[in-house]
């Protein structure tokens, strides 16, 4: 009889020798069939909610809820005007940068879950670098770019600085890197909430806030429409760091070394690869990339720091498993996530169906799509550290 381990291995194999294409086929698929599932969710919440009008009468059965106008409005939502186009990628430019965050640690065989916390305090060094420097700088675009410039030059050391501790942590104490990067968000968070709220808030707003960047250090929207938030010139400067990093990765000693270090890390050792300095420079790359989407957040999306950052940090962690942990494959990843971010809130403006609902929808297409490709990255991980053989491992318990 087939043991449970059996059929986890031939699965671990199966999804392990796919071929890029085979992939890609396998999202559409799996995406393809989180809609339907999600038609029929939809059918049957609408089938037992109340409603004066219902959408749909099938057989005598009323449904409140017509999943073909909600998957329109999903679309429209993303897709619909420039406004909704310019919220969909102002989404997949941050997601971008948290994405390749978790990426770049994840090829050097480590898990970064803090990109949340170097997103944050990546925004608020800007934020205080940009106000400390404003009344200083030149007025007129020279002004404009120093401010740019340094805010982002902040916002890039101080996450490099937080995602390299969790790298000092593990090479030093043998620490692991999940369990430290996941408390140091909650840290982060804590720690720029008091920093704020005792040093740099801003007394006339509500709420835990600093006072606003001034208007020559914000991104403008240029091809989109002022109050879109989002900047086109931000976004393909976006994809070319993420073509910079799939380089680096695929084309340099470095990227070489990191690679090996997080598939052999036997070889690459006596190879001459040094596992302790690839750590440390993986985790301080990986903080810099979600230290630089905390300076964009703040410079072309929000213009100030204040408390309740977007999840973008955890966003992105799906966003790179879904894309293979692959910087290209994070760009129709990144747009996936983004369209369905603000498709769902064009769903709970114009039709009435619950925020819940919405979030159902949402974590269904992500679980179908993430799924395939979260078994493929365990039977990678399991595969590289010499425990694939589940068979004899399923027999010791």
């Amino acid at each position: 009889m087939t043991s449970v381990w059996d059929r986890l291995e031939r699965l671990f194999d199966a999804l392990l020798g796919l071929s890029a294409s085979e992939r890609i086929l396998l999202s559409l698929a799996a995406v393809v069939a989180a809609i339907v599932v999600g038609m029929g969710i939809i059918l049957a919440a609408g089938s037992m909610a109340a409603c004066s009008s219902p959408k749909l009468v099938v057989f005598g059965v009323q449904f409140c809820y017509d999943p073909i106008e909600v998957y329109t409005v999903l679309i429209g939502g993303a897709f619909g005007n420039s406004y909704n186009v310019a919220a969909t990628l102002q989404r997949t430019t941050l997601l971008l940068c948290t994405g390749l965050s978790f990426a770049i640690a994840y090829k050097g065989g480590l898990f970064n879950i803090g990109a949340q916390g170097q997103f944050v305090l990546g925004s608020l060094a800007t934020t205080v670098v940009v106000l400390a420097l404003a009344p200083l700088a030149p007025t007129g675009v020279a002004g404009g770019a120093l401010l740019v410039s340094a805010g982002v030059l902040a916002g890039c050391v101080v996450g490099g600085l937080y995602g390299l501790l969790p790298g000092f942590l593990k090479v030093q104490y043998d620490t692991n890197e999940v369990i430290t990067t996941l408390l140091l968000n909650f840290i982060a968070t804590a720690v720029a909430f008091v920093l704020v709220d005792r040093y740099f808030n801003d007394e006339t707003v509500q709420g835990t806030a600093t006072e606003s960047i001034p208007d020559v250090a914000t991104l403008d929207p240029r091809v989109f429409p002022q109050g879109s938030e989002f900047s086109l010139p931000v976004f393909v400067l976006a994809l070319v760091v993420v073509g910079l990093f799939f380089y680096l990765l695929t084309r340099t000693t470095i990227g070489y070394d990191i690679q090996s270090v997080g598939t052999q890390p036997k070889a690459a050792a006596f190879g001459g690869v040094s596992e302790r300095f690839t750590t440390l420079f993986s985790m301080t790359l990986a903080g810099v990339i979600a230290g630089l989407g905390g300076a964009i957040f703040i410079l072309m999306v929000l213009g100030r720091w204040q408390s309740g950052a977007p999840s973008v940090g955890f966003d992105g962690i799906a966003v790179s498993i879904l894309a293979g942990n692959n910087p290209i494959g994070l760009i129709p990843a990144g747009l996936l996530f983004g369209a369905l971010d603000s498709g769902s809130q064009a769903i709970e403006f114009q039709l009435d169906v619950p925020g819940e609902l919405i979030g159902v929808l949402q974590g269904l297409i992500i679980l179908f799509v993430a799924t395939p490709e979260l078994f493929r990255m365990l039977g990678s991980h399991l595969d590289r550290r010499g425990t694939v053989d589940l068979r004899n491992e399923g027999a010791d318990r």
